[in-house]
């Protein structure tokens, strides 16, 4: 998600100062991704560094004004038409998760699967439920946040899919493994406790 490249597309409208840009930002994402109003002043900062935006004085409020430059539409422009790569993957938080619930001694993997994929069931309702409003609404808000919720649908969808597709793996994993004898101890021919 690019928060640099979505406040230039908002200012690419017109002018506007970093409280403007959070609301529209949130606005037309659904508040999906909330952003912290001190990280918008700094991709702001960023953006002036790299010529990309510069300063139109104030609103009259005090409110320091931003307006995109030349460069700055350009980049909106290439943003757009270039396609999102997916050869750096973001990091994937229940990926990771489950990779370390494998590898380190007494986590019951199963059941961080059945929890995670119970809060994503959770969850896909709630989206679910969030679309039959959003659709009721005609604006094109409405439409860039059905876009969104869309996503997020798709997106839980599609975990709880690879959810199952962990727990057949493991299921596999279990099956396939060397059933181990567990040590016991025997009695020795001299009395004593000898080992199997």
């Amino acid at each position: 998600m690019s928060v640099r490249q979505g406040l230039l597309a908002l200012l690419g409208q017109g002018p506007m100062y970093g409280y403007q840009l959070r609301a529209e930002f949130e606005t037309r994402t659904g508040a999906t991704w909330p952003l912290n109003v001190g990280q918008v002043y700094t991709t702001l900062a960023r953006l002036e560094r790299d010529g990309l935006v510069e300063p139109a004085g104030d609103d009259g409020d005090g409110h320091a004004v931003y307006r995109i430059t030349d460069t700055g539409r350009t980049e909106v422009v290439t943003w757009f038409s270039t396609p999102v790569s997916r050869t750096s993957p973001p990091r994937d938080e229940l990926a990771i998760k489950l990779a370390m619930a494998v590898t380190v001694p007494g986590v019951d993997v199963r059941a961080v699967v059945q929890g995670q994929r119970s809060a994503t069931v959770r969850a896909l309702q709630d989206y679910t439920r969030l679309k039959a409003r959003a659709a009721e609404g005609s604006t094109t808000q409405d439409l860039a946040w059905l876009l969104v919720l869309d996503s997020l649908v798709f997106a839980a969808e599609a975990e709880v899919r690879w959810l199952d597709h962990c727990e057949a793996r493991l299921a596999r994993a279990a099956a396939d493994r060397p059933a181990t004898a567990p040590l016991t101890a025997v009695p020795a021919t001299d009395g004593r406790m000898a080992r199997p």
